[in-house]
């Protein structure tokens, strides 16, 4: 048990760690939850394409029905915000997500998600690890019931419901990156009306041998195709999608706080509200809300604090520069699938070079970039502790206005630039984040970051 480790989003391990039977001990840990907290309805149990996904959720249906739970598992595999919608939708007392999301396909993990489909925050998952044990199983007759149902239907009937726009005149790339997104996301944008180019939409476990993370140096077929097919946009999707990236016929792949700052621009021309985004998103955001009389609250990294900032300040729309996006009147879980849907109808009103060009005219230029530098996790606390007593007072010849401490140390400086360092929540390594108005701004921050950072490890 002593190798189960909830971190920011779950528990992922390589294959010689991530085994069948702690698998089946994390099935008893949230059953016992479950139970202790009085939750009666069924558990839905939900698997990425990977390989070894199906079987390590039938393990777990096998443990949580154990239990006395009624289990619902998928007709396939399928995106976690499709499992995130249908805990809400059908009512059901949570879930377990088996997937190892963007890792390579030597990993898996799982992930419980509570009854209101949004992540788990500390409390709930420190609570989950806190009852880690043997699963310790019902009489036979007393068990609940395992049986297969639809997943994709309800999310996509509510997602043509809550965006549903007319994109007959749209052509649309779509990468599944042989992930879980394939033939959800561009069945969705089908039945919009686009016309879908298609790659990497046959389920392959290896995802092609290389990660399913839809990072620029992944997604050169993706801009390939949208000038060998005239496309108006394309549009990947994560191993489990539940982030996605576009790209567009100028501008390749597209920046994450660029695509923020669009379809936020978009949403405030029909609604209204704030904005949620964490402390290493752009601050374009804050100057968009600004002129449509909005406001933005700032986030610790994690789509759980997003969620939660959503639900204290009823968001309007709520995002993290790592593609993880959200709406009102959605779930609060960061949703591929549709968002996919939505960018494809921000598209299909105005072509996103478009609409930046003219956003960067309002409100000027934003160039965001970021590095990593090794550092063990024992020594990270560490590392922050001395950093606090070594700010300086300038930052690449800029001076420090203000530092945020909400999640690291955010040297906002005179000019509106800033510089973010934080410990990663998945790898050994700290973040260094940078926002200016000009590459080279930004590349000299990053490397004054560099220089801060790096002897103190």
């Amino acid at each position: 048990m002593d190798q189960i480790a909830f971190g920011t989003d779950g528990w992922r391990a390589t294959l010689d760690t991530f085994t069948d039977d702690r698998v089946r001990i994390v099935g008893q840990a949230v059953s016992t939850y479950l139970a202790d907290e009085g939750y009666t309805d069924p558990v839905l149990v939900g698997y990425d394409a990977r390989e070894t996904s199906p079987g390590f959720a039938e393990s777990l249906a096998e443990v949580i029905a154990g239990n006395g739970f009624d289990v619902l598992l998928p007709e396939r595999d399928c995106p976690t915000p499709l499992v995130a919608y249908n805990i809400v939708e059908r009512g059901l007392s949570g879930a377990l997500m088996v997937t190892a999301s963007h890792n390579p396909p030597e990993y898996n993990g799982v992930k419980f998600i509570p009854s209101d489909g949004a992540p788990a925050l500390p409390e709930v998952t420190d609570a989950v690890a806190d009852r880690l044990a043997e699963p310790d199983l019902l009489p036979e007759s007393e068990r609940g019931t395992i049986e297969r149902v639809d997943l994709v239907s309800p999310h996509a009937d509510h997602a043509m419901d809550l965006v549903g726009s007319d994109l007959s005149d749209l052509t649309v790339v779509y990468d599944a990156m042989h992930g879980s997104g394939r033939g959800v996301t561009d069945a969705l944008l089908e039945a919009a009306g686009a016309e879908v180019v298609r790659l990497h939409c046959e389920r392959d476990p290896t995802f092609g041998g290389k990660s399913p993370e839809p990072s620029a140096e992944n997604l050169e077929a993706l801009a390939d195709a949208i000038e060998e097919h005239d496309a108006d946009l394309g549009v990947a999707n994560d191993g489990d999608a539940d982030r996605l990236a576009i790209a567009t016929p100028d501008r390749g792949v597209l920046d994450e706080n660029l695509f923020f700052a669009a379809v936020y621009d978009y949403l405030l021309e029909s609604d209204s509200g704030p904005a949620i985004r964490t402390v290493s998103t752009t601050f374009l955001i804050d100057r968009i809300a600004e002129a449509h009389g909005e406001e933005v609250f700032e986030t610790a990294v994690g789509f759980k604090w997003v969620a939660d900032g959503m639900r204290e300040h009823e968001a309007l729309m709520g995002g993290e520069e790592s593609g993880g996006f959200s709406i009102r009147g959605h779930v609060r879980e960061k949703d591929g699938v549709l968002m996919g849907l939505l960018a494809a109808s921000v598209a299909a009103e105005e072509p996103f070079d478009a609409r930046l060009d003219r956003i960067a005219d309002e409100h000027g230029e934003i160039v965001a970039d970021k590095i990593s530098i090794d550092c063990p996790d024992s020594e990270k606390a560490r590392v922050l502790s001395d950093l606090e007593g070594e700010l300086p007072e300038t930052v690449a010849g800029r001076e420090i206005a203000k530092v945020v401490t909400i999640d690291g140390f955010k040297l906002l400086l005179e000019d509106g630039s800033w510089l973010l360092v934080r410990p990663s929540g998945t790898e050994p390594k700290l973040r260094v984040y940078a926002e200016g108005s000009s590459e080279e701004g930004v590349a000299e921050l990053l490397e004054a970051g560099a220089v801060l950072v790096e002897p103190l490890v």
